[in-house]
């Protein structure tokens, strides 16, 4: 029997009042809630946000991620099992960017198959102009300011009351040693607005500013970082996004960067650790070094808020490493199968 909508949504309401009585327990003291008064830059007003995670029964597997994809198109291939059962049957986020065509459709399509199955999505925008400007493996991004507040707006609208986890624009905070001043107050806007832009538009997501890893600048740098664009309006940050850094070490830096935003700017953020590929830990490259592993996925614990996959095992860093020759986000079937296995 098909369930209704209206049921649907009382069940998940039942879910976010227990849910968010649990994360009261969960989280440290004083995560979540900004001190103070908003950004004075960012506008309109945010409002009132729901507990995405107890709207829905579980994150949302997507049955055509380039893993799903792949095993399917190769039932032959002996490492099709593995990486069907390993990694395409796992919860992982969707990158959304200018490949993706109609920025409200996609996203809509994508959050309406999520929302069907009473599942939570993760989604990450990917579009800001100058994305990757200093490290160059993903370059690109929106035209303009102007142009990408189009873009943000639309994928937030397309979410709407739905509920969604969104990480907003990876490497945005880590590394300015090529902007100048006027763009990092360019990009520090565009953040601002979008998280502004979530808040008005998609009340039941959960917004992440990406605050890097552990090995990239200092947790009191990269607290300014996080305030300068914003992070008071966001309900927290990501970590380890595309890379190999262990939990401990990514919470560790996690902390830090809270107590440094607490004795600063007298607030802290919960966080999210990517665990995608972390399962083995960093050997200290980060662009598709081999003997990696596939961490743990949607969990609770160490400190952080949650543990997901946020890069999809087996896509390529960019031309380097155990990927070279390929493009960034290529689908390598082999790098995908030796990471399930940790060599």
């Amino acid at each position: 029997m098909t369930r209704t909508r209206s049921t649907t949504r009382v069940r998940r309401l039942t879910r976010t009042l227990a849910a968010s009585a649990f994360a009261c327990l969960l989280l440290p003291l004083g995560a979540g809630h900004a001190a103070g008064a908003a950004n004075a830059t960012a506008a309109p007003a945010p409002v009132a946000q729901g507990d995405p995670t107890g709207m829905t029964s579980g994150f949302y597997t997507d049955p055509n991620s380039t893993p799903a994809a792949w095993a399917a198109a190769n039932p032959g291939d002996g490492r099709a099992a593995a990486i069907r059962d390993g990694i395409a049957s796992r919860p992982m986020a969707r990158w959304f960017g200018s490949w993706s065509g109609d920025i409200g459709a996609a996203v809509g399509s994508y959050v309406g198959a999520a929302d069907a199955a009473d599942k939570l999505p993760v989604l990450i925008a990917y579009n800001i102009p100058g994305r990757d400007a200093c490290g160059g493996h993903s370059g690109g991004g929106a035209g303009t300011p102007s142009a990408y507040g189009t873009w943000i707006s639309a994928f937030a609208s397309a979410i709407g009351s739905r509920p969604a986890l969104v990480v907003i624009e990876p490497d945005s905070l880590g590394d300015f040693s090529c902007l100048s001043q006027e763009r990092i107050d360019e990009r520090n806007g565009m953040l601002r607005d979008a998280l502004a832009r979530f808040a008005a538009l998609a009340p039941n997501t959960w917004t992440y500013l990406d605050a890097g890893n552990p090995a990239w600048i200092s947790a009191s740098t990269m607290a300014q970082h996080l305030d300068g664009a914003g992070a008071r309006q966001a309900h927290g940050f990501s970590l380890n996004v595309s890379n190999y850094y262990a939990t401990g070490e990514n919470t560790a830096y996690g902390n830090a960067v809270n107590a440094s935003l607490s004795a600063s700017h007298g607030y802290t953020k919960p966080y999210v650790v990517d665990t995608s590929r972390n399962g083995n830990g960093s050997s200290g490259e980060w662009c598709n070094p081999g003997g990696r592993r596939t961490g743990a996925v949607a969990q609770l614990g160490g400190g952080a808020e949650m543990s997901l996959w946020l890069k999809t095992p087996g896509e390529s860093d960019g031309d380097c490493g155990v990927g070279a020759g390929s493009a960034a986000g290529q689908f390598l079937p082999e790098v995908a199968y030796k990471m399930i296995y940790g060599y």
